[in-house]
């Protein structure tokens, strides 16, 4: 298959996001059974995700943001904390409501105050008639810059003109949770702080730092799809010296701190085949979650009140080569009781990068890809309440076998990430076991039939103990399968299109279960059910 097939030709700047909303009702007994094939119209996105959680306590809405793009001029504006629902907040939730109809491809965009990224997302692309969504995300967490009045800037790039008629109506809103009676103010942190020209200077206090980086590869090139990128010896239309391994890497002061598998998002026009999106989207695809890095070990490095080099780097993308936005917030807690915060840096071991890509030829070309790495960093600070010791340790595992034919009509790929992270701070430790799948195929038969198979994976495990003792444990299990043909190179009204998909997402511990499942065909929803 031709890359242009493959390409959803994304255009304009990264955004991110938290989960998407449904708006329709599900599907009950005596529904009239989908269309044949799609028509000019189909539901509004929907998926599976869980809704924000919110406390039943006073609450008021403002608007933060409110805009239609055309292009890729930014919306401006300013924010000011609300006077009549002032904190301390119980929570926080930002929902960004939109509309677009006409015709369009997926778009990224994201939305920052006072600099911060607080949402990252892409749109679903619209029907003829017309499509409503909303996605919702709790940003309690960024209660140090919704506290005080600051700028915000918003972008959703896009393209309008005679063939891509879709505008691109946004309104985003923040809904303010008061801490009152027996629920109390979120826990959150102290500061945050945007990564400004690379260098960051923590108040020399600090006893805890976060980094949230919002990594992702997109923008209409192979980065896009970055799993599907070959080395250059191999004859395949997208090419990456080293291969699909990527690994976001974070550096302090030019010495590695931090190393995560990025998430293979699928947008809405992806794998070649927009039926596959039209209703339910890939998991992730309007939740973009940023990789978090726990950098503590270097806090007694960073608290002596110099400015200090942060560097993020996504391996594997070749050289000069663009596709990547790696936008960085800094989270950061202080020590009340203390005006300085001191430690050291005591363990430090970086393993060896594996990426090895071997080809083979053939009627049909194979390549095998392994990758990995890990790394474990310790560190100490001596707090008012004793010393503390942080130590993080990830290991990074990547296999994939992708094979393709001549002129690529075929073009198969089976892929898994794991990205194992244990974080012990004093008497506390969190273990995390991240997982990410994809097995897909797409074909190009006769009659210009190009037909999508799709099942995705995102699995986390998470445990924290205290003293040894279970204090929560979590699992996530989101999975996907998508099945749709449609005639390329036709008309819209004539690609006669056909799609199936189904999503499931579970989420079950000791905070409780969340599981629901979504199903379509042909653009209608033929499931909805809820399990706990």
């Amino acid at each position: 298959m031709r890359r242009q097939r493959i390409t959803s030709l994304l255009g304009g700047l990264l955004l991110a996001a938290g989960s998407l909303l449904g708006t329709g009702t599900p599907a009950a007994a005596g529904t009239p059974p989908p269309p044949p094939e799609f028509g000019s119209d189909w539901h509004d996105p929907l998926t599976a995700n869980p809704p924000v959680d919110r406390p039943a306590t006073r609450s008021c809405t403002q608007t933060l943001a409110e805009a239609q793009f055309r292009d890729f001029t930014p919306y401006q504006g300013s924010y000011i904390p609300p006077a009549d629902c002032g904190g301390p907040w119980a929570k926080v939730v930002l929902r960004l409501d939109g509309k677009v109809k006409g015709r369009q491809y997926d778009r990224l965009g994201n939305l920052t105050l006072g600099g911060v990224e607080i949402l990252r997302t892409s749109t679903p692309q619209p029907s003829p008639d017309g499509i409503t969504w909303a996605v919702e995300k709790d940003v309690t967490r960024y209660r140090d810059v919704l506290s005080r009045p600051q700028p915000v800037e918003m972008l959703i790039g896009n393209v309008v003109n005679d063939t891509y008629t879709g505008v691109i109506d946004v309104k985003a809103t923040l809904t303010f949770y008061a801490a009152e009676g027996p629920v109390r103010p979120a826990a959150t942190p102290d500061r945050v702080l945007p990564l400004t020209g690379g260098t960051l200077t923590t108040p020399r206090n600090t006893e805890r730092i976060l980094a949230e980086v919002y990594a992702t590869g997109s923008g209409g090139g192979c980065e896009e799809y970055w799993y599907l990128t070959v080395p250059d010896a191999a004859p395949y239309s997208c090419k990456a010296a080293e291969g699909p391994y990527r690994e976001v890497r974070i550096a302090v002061d030019g010495r590695l701190a931090g190393i995560a598998a990025p998430f293979p998002t699928v947008w809405t026009g992806g794998w070649s085949n927009p039926f596959l999106w039209y209703v339910t989207p890939a998991p992730r695809a309007f939740d973009v979650q940023p990789v978090v890095y726990d950098l503590t070990p270097f806090a007694g490095l960073l608290n002596d009140g110099r400015p200090h080099r942060i560097e993020v780097s996504v391996a594997g993308v070749p050289a000069g080569q663009t596709g990547w936005s790696t936008p960085v917030n800094v989270l950061l807690w202080q020590d009340a009781a203390r005006q300085v915060v001191t430690g050291g840096l005591t363990r430090h071991e970086a393993g060896e990068p594996a990426n090895s890509s071997v080809h083979t030829a053939g009627p049909e070309h194979r390549l095998d890809t392994r990758g990995g790495h890990s790394l474990t960093v310790s560190g100490y600070l001596d707090t008012s309440h004793g010393r503390i010791t942080t130590t993080v340790t990830r290991t990074l595992a990547n296999t994939s076998m992708h094979r393709w034919t001549e002129g690529e009509d075929r073009d198969v790929l089976t892929a898994s990430w794991t990205d194992r992270e244990t974080v012990t701070s004093g008497r506390t430790t969190t273990r995390t076991q991240r997982t990410y799948t994809m097995d897909g195929e797409t074909t190009l038969g006769a009659g210009d039939r190009l037909r999508t198979v799709l099942a995705l994976g995102d699995r986390a495990d998470t445990l924290t103990l205290r003293d040894g003792r279970t204090m929560s444990a979590e699992r996530l299990d989101h999975r996907y399968t998508g099945d749709a043909t449609y005639t390329t190179g036709v008309p819209r009204d004539q690609r006669h299109a056909v799609g199936t998909s189904s999503e499931r997402y579970r989420r079950y511990g000791t905070a409780g279960c969340y599981d629901r499942t979504v199903g379509t065909a042909q653009g209608t929803v033929t499931e909805d059910r809820r399990r706990c």
